[in-house]
């Protein structure tokens, strides 16, 4: 195959062809693909920071994403005849809330829309370009995004326009960068490696919050250009660095397959032949055994996610906890170990199914997992600040848990299933079906939300049991093949008397 190498990769080279080369570049790629999504994360966060700045009354009620024709009004009756300082036009206005509900929600629709796109598009252009792009062209528009501060621009549909492309260039990254990575892990230890490598998602978040905060100071239109000029040097970083794939270096000799048996798992790359794979369609991979039931277990999974992610702070504030009510700085501080209990979740969620070789059982144990543990928290964490934030912690970890793992281990499996014959190429495609079924669930949880809290959070919480209950179950007939073929990988180990790990690798 025709060696595709990128520019600036020769500095790697001088290792190739040693168990170190290996595991160099492995180490390259996971830093720089972390980097690349933390910094997309940075820069998405950067609009729920600056709300509060554009529309007063934003800081007052939380994150809201929901669209103009609810009545928000309802929530903040007590505000409604409230004068109106700082700000900026057309944000600042009676509907200003809901303009900017309006502006997530089409950021939303467009980011799960294009996600589609992207994967049919990533699997048939080199992933290393696609990348660079999305991440100049979240450079260009979150940067653009603020230029409207300095441009004294008051136009909401300028403001739509910018947000709408802005999110058809974010959906590049989530495809991309697991295609990526797994393109260079194989399967015996990608869930731990990738729930560890999953945490980019929390430190791109708190990140892009912090910078976004510390520059408000000096004008708004600060917290979104230097987020932006942020992303496009990564991304040109990524350009000059990062390698998509084994072949990217030359690495597909038969070495490279030996020592990626001894130490990573099966490598992705073993069986290619000199023929050049010809790109999974669409309809292709929905019919790879899994994709469906994941991609539907993955909206309700981020239905719930979301819904913390965008509502959190604003049900603690608004919820008395030991007797006291929250500020809304302490409420906000408080919720990111939500994000915390998350990451330890998509780990031990990665380790576990690798032990058991069981990303079904694994993602719906948790699921099932994370209906006491919200019942618990809505009826128990309210009780005392501690128990608020032990029961947060562990809600965070089993709603996290499997939203990590199906975003990144189940979907880099599926992009390489048996079923596709050794063909690779559908990594970015698999992924793409997957989150972006997730992704719209993501709108869906926080757009219920808004209408459904302000009638009662009881009810809320309801739906988000339900939503975990149903996730669970689009996943019970994989989960019962998993264990019907563990039960059989038993019975023939003790019929023939080798250890369980040798009958299934066989």
């Amino acid at each position: 195959m025709r060696s595709t190498k990128p520019p600036g990769i020769h500095l790697f080279e001088c290792v190739q062809g040693s168990p170190l080369s290996l595991r160099t570049c492995q180490a390259l790629v996971l830093v720089l693909t972390f980097f690349s999504y933390a910094s997309y994360h940075a820069a998405r966060k950067t609009t729920s920071v600056v709300k509060g700045v554009l529309d007063p009354k934003t800081s007052n009620l939380g994150l809201l994403h929901w669209p103009r024709c609810l009545n928000i009004g309802k929530l903040h009756t007590s505000e409604s005849h409230m004068v109106l300082y700082g700000g900026w036009a057309p944000f600042d206005s009676r509907n200003g809330t809901a303009l900017l509900g309006d502006i997530d929600l089409a950021f939303l629709a467009i980011y799960a829309i294009g996600m589609f796109f992207v994967g049919h598009i990533g699997d048939r252009v080199d992933l290393r370009i696609l990348l660079t792009i999305g991440m100049i062209g979240t450079g260009l528009f979150t940067a653009a995004f603020g230029a409207g501060y300095w441009l004294n621009i008051h136009s909401f549909y300028y403001f739509l326009g910018i947000q709408l492309i802005a999110g058809l260039f974010q959906s590049t990254g989530w495809p991309s960068v697991v295609a990526v990575v797994g393109n260079w892990f194989g399967k015996k230890k990608r869930g731990l490696i990738m729930g560890i490598w999953n945490a980019h998602t929390s430190v791109g978040n708190i990140s892009g919050s912090l910078i976004a905060a510390a520059l408000l100071k000096f004008g708004w239109g600060w917290s979104f250009v230097v987020p932006g000029v942020m992303i496009a040097l990564v991304g040109l970083i990524v350009f000059l660095f990062l390698p998509a794939g084994p072949e990217a270096i030359g690495s597909e000799d038969d070495h490279l397959n030996d020592s990626g048996k001894n130490e990573i798992g099966i490598p992705l790359l073993e069986g290619q032949t000199e023929v050049r794979e010809k790109p999974v369609g669409f309809i292709e991979a929905l019919r790879i055994p899994g994709v469906v039931p994941f991609a539907l277990c993955l909206f309700f999974c981020k239905l719930v996610a979301y819904t913390f992610l965008y509502w959190l702070p604003f049900y603690i504030s608004h919820t008395a906890v030991g007797g006291k009510y929250l500020s809304d700085s302490t409420a906000g501080a408080l919720s990111t170990l939500f994000d915390l209990g998350g990451v330890i979740g998509g780990i031990i969620a990665g380790h576990i199914s690798d032990r058991l070789d069981a990303r079904a059982l694994t993602a719906a144990s948790f699921t099932f997992s994370a209906i006491p543990a919200l019942f618990l928290y809505r009826t128990y964490g309210s009780i005392s600040l501690y128990w608020n934030i032990i029961l947060m912690f562990i809600a965070g970890m089993l709603v996290n848990g499997p939203y990590a793992l199906i975003t990144t281990a189940v979907s880099a499996d599926l992009g390489t299933h048996s079923s596709l014959r050794g063909n690779s190429r559908a990594l970015a495609t698999v992924t793409a079906i997957i989150d972006g079924t997730g992704s719209a669930g993501a709108a869906v949880g926080p757009l219920l939300t808004g209408y459904i809290s302000a009638k009662s959070w009881t009810t809320v919480f309801t739906m988000l049991m339900v939503a975990a209950l149903v996730a669970g179950l689009l996943l019970s007939r994989l989960v019962v093949a998993e264990v019907s073929a563990k039960l059989e990988s038993w019975r023939s180990a003790a019929a023939t008397g080798l250890p369980v790990s040798s009958v299934e690798d066989a």
